[in-house]
């Protein structure tokens, strides 16, 4: 005989597995990872997938940021090359296009990296990161790409990348966990 409690315990351990799959069989997924892939910034890539399936108008991205200080682990600090007493910038932003959030992502930043004015905007504005930072000509070295949730993701993300932004002479200007949302993949609205 099986316990209600039990059958709960294995409904709640399995729906994760059905959320990402369902995901990975979504036909806009593997479009989406290639729109992804063509641009070193994820700012880019989200204004383009919003245009081409019409999710707002304009196809603006703009970040909602929470600037609440967050300590960089270990690993972070490694991947961006920096000591332990080498100040870092954080924001922790949903990217969206209108009204539809299209990420969430925690971004470590070198402020030293970027110029008085980058930093500025960084902590003032609700501009992307990958926005402010354009001038630099950066590219992208991924880390990790799972579909579904790397760690730290929250429920309901269908793709997750965690990358290094470096400057054209190699620097680690950032280091990006990106989790995107189920509304990445939702359904252009017929003309």
């Amino acid at each position: 005989m099986r316990r209600p409690g039990a059958l709960r315990a294995i409904r709640g351990a399995l729906l994760p597995c059905v959320l990402a799959l369902t995901a990975c069989t979504n036909p806009a997924l593997p479009r989406f990872e290639a729109t992804l892939a063509a641009q070193p910034s994820a700012t880019v890539a989200l204004a383009q997938w919003c245009a081409a399936r019409r999710l707002a108008s304009p196809a603006t991205i703009h970040a909602l940021a929470d600037r609440t200080a967050r300590p960089a682990p270990a690993d972070v600090r490694r991947a961006l090359g920096v000591s332990g007493q080498e100040a870092l910038g954080y924001r922790h932003v949903r990217l969206a296009c209108g009204d539809v959030v299209l990420s969430d992502a925690q971004n470590w930043f070198v402020p030293a990296r970027l110029t008085p004015a980058m930093n500025e905007a960084l902590a003032t504005s609700q501009t992307p990161f990958g926005t402010v930072v354009a001038p630099l000509h950066f590219t992208r070295e991924r880390l990790a790409a799972r579909r579904g949730a790397l760690p730290g993701c929250p429920k309901g993300t269908v793709l997750s990348h965690r990358a290094v932004l470096r400057r054209p002479d190699g620097a680690a200007i950032s280091l990006v966990i990106e989790c995107y949302t189920r509304a990445t993949l939702a359904r252009a609205p017929k003309s």
